[in-house]
């Protein structure tokens, strides 16, 4: 148990904790490729490249494509988040002690999922900066992303996603086609699993996440194909509580089992934003 118990000991009737604000969930991962049921300590993803069609001439021989087949590999990585629960500390306490570790647990457990996702996007060598001076430029700049993502054959279908700050998302609530009804769709169905809201903008699935890395004043966000990141799962999020004699406690564990890659390096367009700078107007 945590040193700092003593703070919520009963002083008064209060009969409700207080779990300090955490992102509860993992953000990303429902908008890449998965595999799950890993058995070993690394799978491997598949990457087909593109083919060419040709022609030939009559009773001539058939071109073939010779596809060529290269793969990725990656590696699990195990992750704990844990507690002790005195057994002499619960008669002090008027909370679900053991409730409250395990779902901190757990929501610690989604953020590394996430930190995880985003070590492996931010591996990507394609580089957008945002230039913050007026909405229209923000505009301009998200725009140009996206065309060098088209321009590399990223398939423009329904699975583009864009993963930006609370602070991007100021600056593009100042571009009237990003708030407007009339270009911005609907909600995506699965959105409520994802625990956060999609914005769907230029084709692209914009959603807010406060996790991404930022050095001093610069922010790193992504624009992203599904299939081009890679999320492995040896062992999705458990939790068990065991009681351990030799420190009358009970110790709550939770953990996973998993791993992160960039698979195609075409897929992934990083955004990066000076937060410092001050809200553009349109």
């Amino acid at each position: 148990m945590s040193t700092s118990v003593d703070t919520a000991f009963v002083r008064q009737y209060e009969r409700e904790v207080h779990l300090a604000y955490q992102r509860g969930t993992s953000l990303i991962r429902g908008t890449v490729r998965t595999q799950s049921g890993i058995t070993g300590e690394s799978t491997t993803f598949q990457i087909i490249g593109a083919g060419t069609a040709g022609t030939k001439t009559r009773h001539g021989q058939v071109p073939v494509m010779n596809l060529e087949h290269t793969n990725v590999t990656c590696t699990l990585s195990d992750h704990y988040a844990a507690d002790y629960i005195d057994k002499l500390d619960l008669p002090k306490l008027n909370i679900d002690e053991r409730g409250a570790i395990t779902k901190s647990a757990a929501m610690a457990l989604g953020r590394k999922t996430d930190d995880l996702l985003i070590a492996a996007m931010a591996t990507a060598s394609n580089d957008t900066a945002i230039t913050v001076s007026s909405g229209a430029t923000i505009r301009n700049s998200i725009l140009e992303a996206r065309e060098q993502m088209g321009t590399r054959d990223v398939p423009a279908d329904a699975d583009w996603f864009g993963v930006i700050s609370w602070r991007m998302e100021s600056q593009l609530l100042t571009v009237p086609e990003f708030k407007d009804a009339d270009y911005v769709g609907p909600d995506l169905p699965y959105a409520k699993a994802m625990g956060t809201k999609l914005r769907s903008w230029l084709g692209i699935h914009w959603y807010v996440h406060n996790g991404l890395t930022k050095v001093t004043n610069t922010r790193t966000g992504f624009i992203y194909h599904r299939d081009a990141v890679g999320h492995a799962i040896g062992a999705d999020v458990s939790s068990m509580i065991d009681w351990v004699p030799e420190k009358a406690a009970w110790f709550a564990n939770s953990m996973m089992s998993m791993g992160a890659c960039l698979i195609d390096d075409d897929g992934v367009e990083k955004i990066t934003i000076d937060e410092s700078s001050a809200l553009a107007s349109s």
